[in-house]
């Protein structure tokens, strides 16, 4: 691992890619935050729902919180091990996030009025969520995602991914924090931004798929 580290980092051209696809992941972050300010702040009246006006509100508080983070360090890991992963991953990412807050700012039906509490100005959510940015779920559609991504070097890594992605739309269902439509809806979009990643970042796909042999030497 040493040596693949090596390799890599004294490659300038994917060193500054790494450097390009954090600072847009950065950037990503940043809209996201004001995008869920925007949304919360404009939040409307509620809905019916027909799946949350049907089942009783669950305490799925601790997994809709740390489950995801636990999820991200398995992939930060997947990064760790294999870092020509980071630019295409990074920028996929981004793209998704910055997607996302342009829906959510569309966007500014209530949160559902039963559902398990959530303190999103504790000191280490806030910045992630606000709680009004429902439309579409985050928390589906980033695991799905990278099923999609991951799918493309192993098949396992879809099914496991895609499994996750189900199992966090059916949390937030169950603990009422996102409308039927956000989780549903989420699935097609991501697929939708998946597409668009592959064609825009062509070489980090490449990168991400092949290693080092794919970089463009100095």
């Amino acid at each position: 691992m040493k040596k693949n580290y090596k390799s890599y980092l004294s490659n300038r051209r994917f060193v500054l890619s790494c450097i390009v696809s954090i600072a847009f992941l950065a950037l990503a972050f940043v809209t996201n935050y004001y995008a869920s300010v925007y949304a919360t702040d404009s939040a409307s009246n509620p809905v019916n729902d027909i799946i949350l006006s049907n089942i009783p509100v669950f305490d799925v508080d601790g997994i809709f919180v740390f489950g995801p983070f636990i999820f991200w360090a398995f992939i930060f890991l997947l990064c760790v091990h294999r870092p020509q992963r980071v630019p295409f991953l990074a920028k996929s990412i981004a793209i998704f996030v910055i997607i996302r807050a342009g829906f959510v700012t569309l966007t500014h039906i209530g949160p559902f009025p039963y559902q398990v509490p959530i303190n999103y100005n504790s000191d280490w959510i806030w910045w992630l969520s606000q709680g009004g940015d429902l439309f579409f779920s985050a928390h589906t559609g980033l695991p799905y995602l990278m099923a999609l991504i991951f799918g493309a070097l192993n098949k396992w890594y879809f099914y496991i991914f895609t499994a996750v992605a189900v199992f966090f739309g059916i949390v937030v269902l169950l603990g009422h924090l996102h409308y039927s439509i956000d989780v549903a809806a989420a699935f097609f979009i991501t697929y939708s931004i998946y597409s668009i990643a592959i064609r825009w970042f062509k070489k980090d796909k490449e990168i991400f798929e092949k290693g080092l042999p794919a970089l463009p030497t100095d």
